[in-house]
Protein backbone atom coordinates (compact mmCIF):
# COMPACT_ATOMS: atom_id res chain seq x y z
CA UNK A 1 0.00 0.00 0.00
CA UNK A 2 1.03 3.18 -0.60
CA UNK A 3 2.07 5.73 1.94
CA UNK A 4 -0.52 7.82 2.32
CA UNK A 5 1.31 10.54 4.13
CA UNK A 6 3.57 10.96 1.32
CA UNK A 7 1.02 10.87 -1.37
CA UNK A 8 -1.58 13.90 -0.81
CA UNK A 9 -2.25 16.18 -3.41
CA UNK A 10 -2.11 20.22 -2.95
CA UNK A 11 -1.91 23.53 -5.15
CA UNK A 12 -1.11 27.10 -4.37
CA UNK A 13 -1.31 30.48 -5.93
CA UNK A 14 -2.07 28.81 -9.08
CA UNK A 15 -2.94 31.92 -12.24
CA UNK A 16 -3.68 31.23 -15.33
CA UNK A 17 -4.05 33.57 -18.25
CA UNK A 18 -5.24 33.30 -21.92
CA UNK A 19 -4.43 36.74 -23.66
CA UNK A 20 -5.92 39.22 -21.23
CA UNK A 21 -8.99 36.75 -19.80
CA UNK A 22 -7.80 35.67 -16.45
CA UNK A 23 -8.93 32.13 -15.89
CA UNK A 24 -7.54 31.04 -12.96
CA UNK A 25 -6.62 33.57 -9.85
CA UNK A 26 -4.12 32.78 -7.85
CA UNK A 27 -5.84 30.00 -6.36
CA UNK A 28 -5.40 26.30 -4.81
CA UNK A 29 -6.69 23.54 -2.62
CA UNK A 30 -5.72 21.81 0.58
CA UNK A 31 -4.68 17.91 0.36
CA UNK A 32 -6.84 15.59 -1.18
CA UNK A 33 -6.23 12.09 0.50
CA UNK A 34 -5.09 8.86 -1.49
CA UNK A 35 -8.55 6.06 -2.03
CA UNK A 36 -10.98 8.97 -1.87
CA UNK A 37 -12.55 10.37 -4.71
CA UNK A 38 -13.02 14.36 -5.63
CA UNK A 39 -15.45 16.00 -7.16
CA UNK A 40 -14.63 19.07 -8.48
CA UNK A 41 -17.75 21.35 -8.88
CA UNK A 42 -18.90 24.87 -10.02
CA UNK A 43 -21.00 26.67 -12.91
CA UNK A 44 -19.98 26.74 -16.68
CA UNK A 45 -16.36 28.56 -17.26
CA UNK A 46 -15.47 28.66 -13.83
CA UNK A 47 -11.83 27.37 -14.38
CA UNK A 48 -12.54 23.34 -14.00
CA UNK A 49 -10.87 22.22 -17.03
CA UNK A 50 -8.22 24.70 -16.37
CA UNK A 51 -7.21 23.44 -13.27
CA UNK A 52 -7.04 19.70 -14.21
CA UNK A 53 -4.90 20.49 -17.17
CA UNK A 54 -2.30 22.84 -14.97
CA UNK A 55 -2.51 19.89 -12.28
CA UNK A 56 -1.61 17.28 -15.42
CA UNK A 57 1.09 20.27 -16.75
CA UNK A 58 -0.37 20.77 -19.86
CA UNK A 59 -0.68 24.54 -19.09
CA UNK A 60 1.91 26.25 -17.14
CA UNK A 61 0.90 28.52 -14.12
CA UNK A 62 2.30 31.97 -13.64
CA UNK A 63 3.60 31.42 -10.27
CA UNK A 64 2.29 28.96 -7.65
CA UNK A 65 2.80 24.97 -7.13
CA UNK A 66 1.43 22.05 -7.23
CA UNK A 67 2.40 19.24 -5.10
CA UNK A 68 2.53 15.60 -5.02
CA UNK A 69 4.12 13.49 -2.07
CA UNK A 70 5.62 17.14 -1.02
CA UNK A 71 7.18 17.35 -4.45
CA UNK A 72 6.69 20.31 -6.89
CA UNK A 73 5.26 18.31 -9.78
CA UNK A 74 6.93 21.22 -12.35
CA UNK A 75 10.36 19.66 -11.26
CA UNK A 76 9.56 16.04 -13.09
CA UNK A 77 10.26 15.24 -16.29
CA UNK A 78 7.49 15.04 -18.58
CA UNK A 79 7.32 11.11 -18.51
CA UNK A 80 7.53 10.86 -15.11
CA UNK A 81 4.92 13.34 -14.41
CA UNK A 82 2.54 11.32 -17.14
CA UNK A 83 2.90 8.14 -14.84
CA UNK A 84 1.99 9.97 -12.09
CA UNK A 85 -1.00 12.33 -13.10
CA UNK A 86 -3.63 10.78 -15.31
CA UNK A 87 -5.79 13.48 -17.14
CA UNK A 88 -8.98 12.11 -19.08
CA UNK A 89 -10.16 15.33 -20.99
CA UNK A 90 -13.98 16.02 -21.84
CA UNK A 91 -13.58 15.62 -25.54
CA UNK A 92 -12.44 12.33 -26.57
CA UNK A 93 -10.55 12.03 -29.56
CA UNK A 94 -8.70 9.00 -31.48
CA UNK A 95 -7.21 8.45 -34.87
CA UNK A 96 -10.75 6.80 -36.63
CA UNK A 97 -8.90 3.80 -38.02
CA UNK A 98 -7.71 2.39 -34.73
CA UNK A 99 -10.33 0.40 -32.71
CA UNK A 100 -11.81 0.56 -29.44
CA UNK A 101 -9.06 -2.61 -28.40
CA UNK A 102 -6.28 -0.92 -29.85
CA UNK A 103 -7.29 2.39 -27.99
CA UNK A 104 -6.95 1.24 -24.64
CA UNK A 105 -4.10 -1.21 -25.50
CA UNK A 106 -1.78 2.40 -26.38
CA UNK A 107 -3.24 3.56 -23.25
CA UNK A 108 -1.25 0.30 -21.45
CA UNK A 109 1.94 0.14 -23.55
CA UNK A 110 2.06 4.13 -23.97
CA UNK A 111 4.66 4.30 -20.56
CA UNK A 112 6.09 0.82 -20.48
CA UNK A 113 7.10 0.01 -23.93
CA UNK A 114 5.21 -0.95 -27.04
CA UNK A 115 6.05 -4.59 -27.56
CA UNK A 116 2.86 -5.96 -26.71
CA UNK A 117 2.80 -9.53 -25.38
CA UNK A 118 0.37 -12.30 -24.67
CA UNK A 119 -0.84 -10.46 -20.62
CA UNK A 120 -1.03 -6.98 -22.02
CA UNK A 121 -4.05 -8.78 -24.49
CA UNK A 122 -6.02 -10.41 -22.07
CA UNK A 123 -5.40 -7.41 -19.69
CA UNK A 124 -7.02 -5.20 -21.82
CA UNK A 125 -9.99 -7.76 -22.97
CA UNK A 126 -10.50 -7.95 -19.10
CA UNK A 127 -11.04 -3.94 -18.76
CA UNK A 128 -12.80 -3.98 -21.66
CA UNK A 129 -15.03 -6.18 -20.31
CA UNK A 130 -15.24 -4.85 -17.03
CA UNK A 131 -16.33 -1.29 -18.38
CA UNK A 132 -19.10 -3.00 -20.00
CA UNK A 133 -18.37 -2.39 -23.61
CA UNK A 134 -16.29 -5.69 -24.19
CA UNK A 135 -19.02 -5.59 -27.37
CA UNK A 136 -17.73 -2.61 -28.76
CA UNK A 137 -13.85 -4.07 -29.02
CA UNK A 138 -13.67 -4.08 -32.60
CA UNK A 139 -15.58 -1.33 -33.16
CA UNK A 140 -13.42 1.79 -34.73
CA UNK A 141 -13.36 4.42 -32.73
CA UNK A 142 -14.64 7.14 -35.29
CA UNK A 143 -17.83 5.10 -35.41
CA UNK A 144 -18.82 5.42 -31.51
CA UNK A 145 -21.58 7.64 -30.46
CA UNK A 146 -20.45 10.42 -27.43
CA UNK A 147 -21.51 8.24 -25.20
CA UNK A 148 -19.16 5.16 -26.32
CA UNK A 149 -16.49 7.12 -27.03
CA UNK A 150 -16.72 8.79 -23.13
CA UNK A 151 -16.95 5.00 -21.81
CA UNK A 152 -13.96 4.28 -24.06
CA UNK A 153 -12.36 7.48 -22.47
CA UNK A 154 -12.54 6.51 -19.19
CA UNK A 155 -11.56 2.95 -19.94
CA UNK A 156 -8.36 4.35 -20.85
CA UNK A 157 -7.55 6.29 -18.42
CA UNK A 158 -8.14 3.79 -15.47
CA UNK A 159 -5.96 1.02 -17.56
CA UNK A 160 -3.08 3.55 -16.87
CA UNK A 161 -1.81 3.15 -13.23
CA UNK A 162 -0.96 6.46 -11.85
CA UNK A 163 -0.80 8.36 -8.26
CA UNK A 164 -3.77 10.85 -9.82
CA UNK A 165 -6.50 10.16 -11.67
CA UNK A 166 -8.25 14.13 -12.91
CA UNK A 167 -11.41 13.21 -14.85
CA UNK A 168 -13.07 15.57 -17.04
CA UNK A 169 -16.98 15.89 -17.45
CA UNK A 170 -16.93 12.29 -17.23
CA UNK A 171 -20.71 11.44 -17.24
CA UNK A 172 -22.21 14.28 -19.40
CA UNK A 173 -22.58 12.03 -22.95
CA UNK A 174 -24.00 8.92 -20.48
CA UNK A 175 -27.42 8.10 -19.85
CA UNK A 176 -28.72 8.15 -16.43
CA UNK A 177 -27.58 4.45 -16.26
CA UNK A 178 -23.91 4.53 -17.58
CA UNK A 179 -23.41 7.66 -15.15
CA UNK A 180 -24.19 5.22 -12.14
CA UNK A 181 -21.61 2.53 -13.84
CA UNK A 182 -18.63 4.90 -14.68
CA UNK A 183 -18.92 6.80 -11.75
CA UNK A 184 -19.26 3.53 -9.32
CA UNK A 185 -16.33 2.52 -11.58
CA UNK A 186 -13.90 5.54 -11.00
CA UNK A 187 -14.90 5.52 -7.43
CA UNK A 188 -13.94 1.93 -6.38
CA UNK A 189 -10.69 1.86 -8.27
CA UNK A 190 -9.34 4.92 -6.34
CA UNK A 191 -10.07 2.75 -3.34
CA UNK A 192 -8.28 -0.07 -4.53
CA UNK A 193 -5.31 1.47 -6.05
CA UNK A 194 -5.63 3.41 -3.14
CA UNK A 195 -5.09 6.92 -5.75
CA UNK A 196 -6.02 10.40 -5.47
CA UNK A 197 -9.49 10.62 -7.63
CA UNK A 198 -10.74 14.20 -8.50
CA UNK A 199 -13.54 14.09 -11.40
CA UNK A 200 -15.14 17.48 -12.69
CA UNK A 201 -19.01 17.58 -12.43
CA UNK A 202 -21.74 19.31 -12.79
CA UNK A 203 -24.45 17.31 -11.22
CA UNK A 204 -24.78 18.29 -7.90
CA UNK A 205 -26.73 14.44 -7.30
CA UNK A 206 -24.21 12.72 -8.68
CA UNK A 207 -21.09 14.39 -6.50
CA UNK A 208 -23.14 14.38 -3.62
CA UNK A 209 -23.22 10.34 -4.17
CA UNK A 210 -19.78 9.42 -5.17
CA UNK A 211 -17.60 11.94 -3.83
CA UNK A 212 -15.43 12.09 -0.23
CA UNK A 213 -14.63 15.48 -0.64
CA UNK A 214 -15.83 18.49 -2.96
CA UNK A 215 -13.78 21.49 -4.07
CA UNK A 216 -16.54 24.32 -5.30
CA UNK A 217 -14.50 26.59 -8.02
CA UNK A 218 -16.34 29.83 -9.36
CA UNK A 219 -14.50 32.58 -11.63
CA UNK A 220 -11.24 31.17 -11.38
CA UNK A 221 -10.77 30.89 -7.45
CA UNK A 222 -11.36 27.91 -4.97
CA UNK A 223 -14.26 29.02 -2.81
CA UNK A 224 -14.66 25.79 -0.43
CA UNK A 225 -13.87 22.58 0.18
CA UNK A 226 -14.85 19.75 2.40
CA UNK A 227 -17.20 17.03 2.51
CA UNK A 228 -20.24 16.83 0.98
CA UNK A 229 -22.95 17.91 3.26
CA UNK A 230 -20.37 21.13 4.51
CA UNK A 231 -19.89 22.38 1.44
CA UNK A 232 -23.78 22.01 0.02
CA UNK A 233 -25.23 23.19 2.48
CA UNK A 234 -22.72 26.62 2.62
CA UNK A 235 -24.77 29.25 0.99
CA UNK A 236 -21.42 29.97 -1.00
CA UNK A 237 -22.66 26.69 -3.31
CA UNK A 238 -26.08 29.23 -3.77
CA UNK A 239 -24.33 32.52 -4.28
CA UNK A 240 -21.83 30.53 -7.01
CA UNK A 241 -24.54 28.84 -9.07
CA UNK A 242 -27.06 32.05 -8.84
CA UNK A 243 -29.46 29.54 -8.03
CA UNK A 244 -31.64 28.48 -4.22
CA UNK A 245 -30.10 24.98 -3.74
CA UNK A 246 -31.46 23.10 -0.51
CA UNK A 247 -30.19 19.63 0.77
CA UNK A 248 -31.98 16.84 2.04
CA UNK A 249 -31.13 12.67 3.01
CA UNK A 250 -33.01 10.18 1.37
CA UNK A 251 -34.02 7.24 2.64
CA UNK A 252 -30.10 5.47 2.69
CA UNK A 253 -28.60 8.53 4.02
CA UNK A 254 -27.59 10.23 0.78
CA UNK A 255 -27.57 13.87 0.64
CA UNK A 256 -30.22 14.90 -2.19
CA UNK A 257 -29.66 18.35 -3.51
CA UNK A 258 -32.26 20.63 -5.01
CA UNK A 259 -32.15 23.10 -7.15
CA UNK A 260 -34.44 25.95 -7.76
CA UNK A 261 -33.91 28.92 -10.51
Amino acid sequence: MKNELAMVLSASELSVQFGSRKILHNTGFDALQPGQLTALIGPNAAGKSTLFRTIAGLIKSRGGKVMLGGQDLSTLSTKIRLQRVCFMPQFFTANAALSVFDVVLMAQKQLSGWRVNEADMTAVAQNLHAAGIGHLADANIGELSGGQAQMVSVCQALTRRADVYLFDEPTSALDLRHQLDVMDRIRTAMRERNAIGMVALHDLNLAARYADHLVLIGAGKILNQGPPDHVLSDPLIAQTYDVAIETSSGPRKELNVHAYA
